[in-house]
């Protein structure tokens, strides 16, 4: 199980800036806090250790009496979204139950990559062709009714059943989705939000997790930084360099 250290976040919505290279960034905002610390989980007490937080007030009239105390024992208001972040013991002891996390506190620093986790956009009963890209039937004379249908999906004899995980038509989206090795742009510390550089999952105003990237401790854009290079034919090379890339 990965142990990394991120924050509760409200997908915004996407824009874009202009980097300090004049590059025109698109970006995800993201609004990450303050997140509350309203527990902490330990070896002892509960054989594990995490770092519980919060985001989003709740108000006190759709608050149950363990939301409620839990709260009360953090001396914060009640939260609405709770999450448990697995971390060493040595790193939850860093925190204090009741103080609040930014953005900064976590995410500090250049090129750090993150990974954002969402609920993607549900899109209901979808065919096979639109949920798992199949080509579908040719349109030509003695093809009937079977344009955008799924085909066979087993065989009589052997082995007289359907395998597991087959492609076939059902329900689209709707799923918990985590992009990795994600830039984090910039961090706007008066409005507590932070622009990650391209898209997220889910829809706007849904719930997404940032957390520091498990398999990357820099970000690195790909194909970015590497010489093209050039052909030893002259025919290739000067229409390249009509087109202005030479």
């Amino acid at each position: 199980m990965a142990t990394q250290l991120g924050l509760l976040g409200q997908k915004i919505g996407m824009t874009q800036v202009f980097a300090d290279d004049g590059e025109r960034v698109p970006v995800t905002v993201i609004l990450t806090g303050p997140n509350v610390v309203v527990g902490k989980r330990t070896p002892d007490n509960d054989g594990y250790s995490a770092l519980v937080l919060g985001f989003g007030e709740k108000p006190a009239r759709l608050t149950n009496r363990a939301a409620a105390g839990q709260a009360k024992a953090a001396n914060t208001k009640p939260v609405r979204v709770i999450r448990e972040f697995r971390l060493p013991a040595d790193e939850v002891a860093k925190f204090e139950v009741g103080q609040q996390l930014t953005a900064k506190d976590i995410f500090a620093g250049d090129n750090v990559p993150v990974d954002v986790e969402g609920e993607s956009k549900g899109k209901g009963f979808q065919g096979v062709i639109k949920k798992h890209h199949m080509k579908g039937m040719t349109r030509t004379h003695g093809t009937h009714e079977y344009f955008r249908h799924g085909g066979s999906i087993g065989c009589r004899l052997t082995p007289q059943r359907v395998h597991k995980g087959k492609r076939m038509a059902g329900q689209m989206g709707n799923e918990t989705v985590t992009v990795q090795n994600l830039q984090v742009l910039r961090i706007l510390e008066e409005e507590n939000c932070i622009l990650v550089r391209g898209a997220v999952p889910g829809s706007k105003n849904g719930i997404v997790i940032v957390t520091k990237a498990a398999t990357r401790s820099a970000y690195k854009r790909k194909g970015v930084g590497k010489e093209e290079i050039r052909s030893k034919n002259p025919l290739k090379a000067s229409k390249k360099a009509a087109a202005g890339r030479g």
